[in-house]
């Protein structure tokens, strides 16, 4: 008597490992692209630094117009219509540096940035990439809304025949210097957030080194505080923006020069820290 055997096989799946699966500089992109499209909050305080931006110039410009007459007329003489037009860079400027922090400091209080490093084992694309895109969607939403902001505002001033022109001397490259100037402040938000994992402790840093740091200057004697202050991140990257040359700051380039390497230096620092502590 013969007894037939029959093997059955269990068909399974070709699954790829983690060794033959390859992690490219575009995967990382798309990976941190969704992360910041899908994150509400990201869009609202970018709609709060762009509103800032065009409602407080607006304000400030219909402010001056309606209180014209009031100004001596020794006064009138030194109105900036270019620098009242952009009075609301410094509230974006805020918006923008707690985007930054928020950006990756969310994924550590969340602890999700277990799974962001885990799928980059390098660790270091995660980080750059952060900052590289924000600047970039930084820098594509703030320019228009410049542009809006300075065009309007000086339809605006010219009421009072206050207005300047995008001709004059100096006017786009300030102008560009605010955009450039934010596109910067939230770059350190991000170096910020790597580098102290934690997002109230990064709006803190964000606010001593930029608001804090040149009050405590400008409390030392003239002599000192006039040399210190120019060479601070917030008086480097604002020189660029200045319309009128002013012997207590760098001169537009420089500044600009340092403020984006204090920039690169926090991520730097950001990025040893990243590789040697555990997530």
């Amino acid at each position: 008597m013969t007894t037939t055997t029959s093997t059955f096989r269990v068909p399974t799946l070709s699954v790829g490992t983690p060794e033959t699966v390859k992690v490219t500089a575009w995967h990382v992109v798309r990976s941190e692209w969704l992360k910041l499209r899908t994150l509400r909050s990201s869009w609202v305080v970018l709609a709060i630094a762009i509103g800032a931006l065009i409602l407080i110039g607006f304000a400030v410009c219909w402010s001056t117009i309606a209180d014209w007459s009031s100004v001596p007329s020794f006064a009138r003489d030194h109105v900036d219509g270019l620098r009242i037009s952009m009075a609301g860079f410094e509230l974006s400027e805020l918006a923008l540096g707690v985007l930054g922090i928020v950006f990756i400091g969310g994924e550590y209080s969340t602890g999700q940035i277990r799974s962001s490093l885990s799928a980059v084992p390098t660790r270091l694309p995660v980080l750059w990439t952060k900052a590289g895109l924000l600047g970039a969607v930084t820098f594509a939403a703030m320019l228009p809304a410049a542009l809006f902001t300075f065009f309007v505002s000086q339809r605006i001033l010219a009421k009072q025949h206050i207005q300047t022109t995008w001709s004059s001397p100096n006017v786009a490259r300030s102008v560009m210097g605010v955009v450039l100037y934010l596109t910067v402040i939230a770059m350190i938000g991000v170096g910020l957030g790597a580098l102290l994992r934690n997002i109230a402790g990064g709006i803190a840093g964000f606010v001593g080194i930029m608001t804090v740091l040149p009050a405590i200057t400008s409390a030392l004697p003239q002599h000192w505080g006039d040399k210190i202050n120019k060479f601070l991140p917030s008086s480097a990257g604002r020189a660029l923006m200045s319309f009128q040359s002013n012997n207590h700051m760098l001169k537009p380039w420089t500044g600009f020069a340092l403020f984006l390497g204090y920039a690169l230096a926090l991520l730097v620092v950001a990025s040893v820290m990243l590789k040697r502590r555990d997530a």
